[in-house]
């Protein structure tokens, strides 16, 4: 059964997401455990990129990167996950960013913002935003101007992930 949850920004703007545990239980246990401990209070969406992701979860304004965590098997099918429990990476799915190390997902997440299919089987797809309210916010922060890392000039914060 699906857990709503709902991303707030210090700007007022809300998105409304459904997680998946049927999918990635593994994933969705483990951000549900974040948003219990207020972990992504005061963090940032740190990389943008128009028509593919944004990216929070992991770095203040400052771009300190928040402490290290547990790291969490990577449920996607390099990783000999169900190909069939994927959600294909297509705007508004929330997955697991990681580094190229399959099971090094933590606290980062993306939104896409476009058609990242070529991702799917390769990373974690466990949740999306669920109206187009929150599909239309997710685009808005992806077209901010950024600076040459991607990084957003005017900070994206998320004031705090709670459950719905």
């Amino acid at each position: 059964m699906a857990k709503n949850i709902v991303i707030e920004l210090t700007d007022g703007r809300v998105m409304n997401a459904e997680l998946y545990p049927e999918l990635a239980p593994i994933s969705v246990s483990n951000f549900i455990d974040l948003i219990k401990n207020n972990f992504f209070d005061n963090l940032i969406f740190h990389r943008i990129i128009e028509g593919f992701v944004i990216q929070g979860g992991g770095m203040y304004e400052n771009m300190e990167e928040k402490e290290k965590l547990k790291t969490i098997k990577g449920e996607f099918e390099a990783n000999g996950w169900d190909k069939n429990k994927n959600l294909s990476h297509v705007s508004g799915v929330l997955s697991m960013a990681r580094t190229p190390a399959y099971d090094s997902a933590t606290s980062q997440f993306f939104i896409c913002v476009g058609d990242a299919s070529f991702l799917d089987g390769q990373y974690a797809s466990f949740g999306r935003l669920i109206d187009k309210d929150s599909i239309d916010i997710a685009l808005k922060i992806a077209s901010e101007k950024k600076d040459s890392n991607d990084k957003p000039l005017n900070p994206i914060i998320i004031k705090t992930i709670k459950e719905a």
